[in-house]
């Protein structure tokens, strides 16, 4: 008898095929549920207000990054 071939039971090719319906059909559930993760875009602005100076901020900035620069 050859390998996959016809026959009264269910051969390798059948279960092949079988199979390859099976994870495509498993494959459409995963697509469904994705997440659109521009379903809540928003357009706007942000405003602030600080008594810091730039020159405040950005010595703060960089003093954040040398403390991590150390951690390493």
């Amino acid at each position: 008898m050859p390998v996959g071939g016809g026959g009264s039971g269910m051969g390798f090719g059948s279960y092949d095929e079988s199979e390859q319906e099976r994870q495509q059909s498993d494959g459409d559930a995963v697509d469904d549920a994705t997440v659109d993760v521009h379903e809540h875009d928003h357009d706007g602005d942000v405003e602030f207000e600080t008594e810091e100076s730039t020159a405040d901020l950005v010595s703060k900035l960089d003093d954040m990054k040398d403390d991590d620069e150390d951690d390493d």
